[in-house]
């Protein structure tokens, strides 16, 4: 067999690739015997790579899917990957449970190699889910399906300062394994770390940002979701709406995401590519990390605005923290996790207050919740268990969902669904996608939305629209 060469030297350990070519022997092996593809995979510490995303965007072929998710703040995470070797798609109501289903059969026949030293290395799946079981239905989220992870050809794993690489080869019974090797070592010849761009302070031609329902139609929503909490049918229903962007020339993802970790560094910082589409944010809100038999998420319901004063900064904090109306809100998430945890955890523990989360333009209540795990339920299960919390969809959940689309009018897509990845044991971590953006060539498209309970005014509520959107406005509008 024609051995791995100068290229990817350049970036596996000579004993790992010697590791893979082996692996995609046993893998041709048993291609043959079964008659399906088999998966060959293997990991080491990287020699040179120490920017996952900034790799991952400079390397992208045209058209192919991509992926990354980091989090500056916390030791320099992030997770970045190019290609598919495999992918789960799932629809309905099921489609969490049915990826899980199908992601523990790839795990459990794969030759590859356990986790490196970092989360998120090793042989993952990774992508997300929309926010509805049959959700991204319209063409401005085509590429995006209900239920989308996938086993990505090479990915890069990184945390304090350490990298980890990972290359995957799906392998078929008319394979051979010069024939593959060769693959491999042309995508290790297009890697190239460079630095991300800078955005073009001032393009040529001009902006045009365009509400796609009036500001008025979301005022009247929410008058109409008060009065059904008044009248006693839920406590609580998020409602949302989109904001178009047409630009001059093409929205830059590299750019966007290098501004968007520079600005919001505690924020999970990523971005999902499709075709010519791409899914980007910088959200703050967890939705579930799995660590063994460790459960971690947080409540992050009830926002209020920013100031450059320290001192009017800090008053608008403390008006959050004593707000009634933003505590209930909270409170409404809180409870919904802790009850869905329960059944499967030794014991659930919620801190006694909520604290203040501050980003860039907005600050929020959060509640940590953490469960210690009495059953094996890896983090996809466990983002279907908890998706969606009271803060993206609302209380009771079933009622909420139904009227959601008839209030908000819009679709939804991967907008406040799960965004994020699970290794082959479960471990795994997925955010909620908010403060986000679908980039399509010259045109964006926003969304942000706002918990609306009993007390909620609707004018309040749409000027609270306008301070989430200004996570991405201004970077997409010139």
């Amino acid at each position: 067999m024609t051995h791995l060469a100068s290229y990817a030297a350049d970036w596996l350990e000579a004993e790992a690739a010697r590791r893979l070519e082996r692996r995609i022997e046993q893998a041709l092996r048993r291609a043959r015997a079964t008659g399906a593809p088999a998966l060959a995979s293997v990991t080491a510490l990287c020699l040179r790579a120490d920017d996952p995303t900034a790799l991952i965007l400079r390397s992208r072929r045209a058209g192919e899917h991509w992926f990354c998710l980091e989090q500056p703040e916390r030791a320099g995470t992030a997770l970045a990957a190019l290609g598919v070797v495999r992918e789960l798609r799932a629809h309905g109501p099921g489609r969490f449970a049915e990826v899980a289903r199908r992601w523990r059969g790839v795990a459990r026949e794969a030759f590859a190699d356990p986790g490196g030293g970092v989360p998120g290395s090793g042989l993952v799946a990774l992508g997300g889910f929309a926010f509805a079981p049959d959700g991204g239905e319209s063409r401005r989220w085509a590429g995006f399906a209900p239920a989308s992870l996938v086993v990505p050809e090479i990915s890069f794993a990184r945390r304090a300062g350490e990298t980890w690489v990972s290359a995957n080869v799906e392998v078929t019974p008319d394979d051979t394994g010069e024939e593959l090797l060769a693959r491999l070592e042309r995508r290790f010849a297009e890697l190239s770390p460079a630095p991300l761009p800078l955005l073009d302070p001032s393009p040529a031609g001009s902006y045009r940002v365009v509400s796609v329902m009036p500001p008025s139609h979301y005022e009247e929503a929410v008058a109409r979701a008060v009065a059904r909490i008044r009248a006693g049918e839920l406590d609580k229903v998020v409602l949302a709406r989109d904001v178009e962007v047409h630009a001059p020339i093409a929205h830059d993802p590299a750019a966007v995401l290098a501004l968007l970790r520079a600005e919001f560094p505690s924020c999970y910082v990523f971005a999902v590519g499709h075709d010519d589409a791409v899914f980007l944010a910088a959200s703050p809100e967890l939705l579930v990390r799995r660590e063994g038999q460790r459960a971690s998420t947080v409540a992050l319901a009830g926002s209020t605005r920013r100031s450059a004063d320290p001192a009017v900064d800090d008053h608008l904090g403390e008006q959050l923290l004593r707000s009634a109306k933003d505590r209930h809100e909270n409170e409404i998430v809180a409870r919904r996790i802790a009850r869905m945890l329960r059944p499967h955890a030794v014991w659930v523990a919620a801190a006694p207050e909520p604290a203040l989360v501050r980003v860039a333009n907005i600050q929020h209540l959060a509640l940590p919740i953490r469960a210690q795990l009495k059953e094996a339920i890896g983090a996809i299960e466990l983002a279907g268990l908890l998706h969606p919390t009271p803060a993206v969809g609302g209380e009771p959940r079933e009622r909420a969902q139904a009227m959601i689309p008839a209030l908000e009018g819009i679709d939804r897509g991967w907008y406040a669904g799960p965004i994020g990845w699970s290794d082959t044991v479960g471990d795994g971590e997925f955010c909620v996608g908010l403060r986000c953006a679908l980039l399509r060539g010259q045109l964006a498209h926003l969304y942000a939305g706002c918990g609306i309970v009993a007390d909620s005014e609707p004018a309040a509520e749409l000027a609270e629209t306008e301070i989430k959107l200004q996570a991405l406005l201004p970077l997409l509008a010139g």
